[in-house]
């Protein structure tokens, strides 16, 4: 989003009076976008599970306040664990009103050789990425579908849609987000409920440096055909996405990604297959087997 475009954005406070639960909120995208929605007049919600990281994702984002009238609420607690957060969340409904979005940015990655994975890693990643967005979901869907409104966005990733070495215990669980999100748009369309999914590709993010310093060297090589974007991308990528009603969000390169599985399916596998040796080629040595 040029700048222009996101002053004038800015001084016209389209998201006003809307209030918004960000779970996932702590730091990188999640942050980001919990930002955004208050720079644009929003009150949000945070939830993230390490209170003083948490707090101080609050001071910053409270910062970018335009009016007294908006709050920013942190909330710890793991968005895998329904016992606990459902009391949290309905107790933000209670003192709040129902939030108009639910914004499901839980997630993280271990990158590995497949023959390095253990099947409670698999367990592991499908808890955090598919349960902790799924979780809050299923508690706030009840007020949503009471009140007949409400949007929920699902972060996904471009690795939902495209594997690669190194993410056979990640893509999976981005994958089930895709098909979770299409099953409740068409069942919640009675109900009027929005629901988007975001692809993100890979963000300069704590999480992003992370898995770089454990993730396959190929894997690495491979990554840098598609560059890497910022968290302010993405918070505004999915802003504009919301304004316009999307079901597809698809940041920097992936909207070409998107296009390019679906309709060139073969080529896409063949191409990825292609980067794979070049870079075990560009390895020499180093090249594991």
């Amino acid at each position: 989003m040029k700048e222009k475009k996101r002053s004038k954005l800015i001084e016209k406070q389209p998201f006003k009076g809307k209030s918004v639960v960000v779970c996932g909120a702590s730091e990188g995208i999640g942050k980001g976008i919990a930002k955004l929605f208050v720079e644009l007049g929003a009150s949000v919600g945070i939830i993230a599970r390490r209170v003083d990281v948490l707090e101080e994702a609050k001071k910053d984002i409270e910062t970018v306040k335009s009016e007294d009238s908006q709050f920013v609420e942190a909330i710890a607690c793991d968005a895998t664990d329904m016992d606990k957060l459902k009391p949290l969340l309905d107790g933000f409904v209670n003192d709040h009103g129902v939030p108009d979005y639910l914004i499901n940015v839980v997630g993280f990655a271990m990158p590995d050789y497949i023959e390095n994975h253990t099947l409670a890693d698999f367990k592991n990643h499908m808890d955090v990425n598919y349960y902790g967005q799924l979780v809050p979901t299923l508690i706030l869907l009840s007020h949503f579908m009471k009140e007949k409104s409400g949007h929920v966005v699902f972060v996904s990733s471009v690795a939902g849609y495209i594997g690669l070495i190194g993410y056979t215990a990640y893509t999976p669980t981005k994958a089930a987000l895709i098909g979770l999100a299409e099953a409740l748009k068409n069942e919640l369309s009675p109900y009027k409920i929005k629901i988007s999914l975001i692809f993100p590709p890979d963000v300069d993010t704590p999480q992003f440096e992370r898995e770089n310093k454990v993730k396959p060297k190929e894997c690495a090589i491979m990554s840098e055909r598609a560059g890497l974007l910022q968290p302010e991308d993405i918070a505004e990528a999915l802003i504009e996405g919301i304004m316009k009603k999307k079901v597809y969000i698809t940041p920097g390169e992936a909207g070409f990604y998107w296009w390019a599985k679906r309709h060139l399916t073969g080529l896409v596998l063949n191409i990825v297959e292609k980067d794979l040796k070049k870079a075990r080629k560009k390895m020499g040595k180093d090249y594991k087997y």
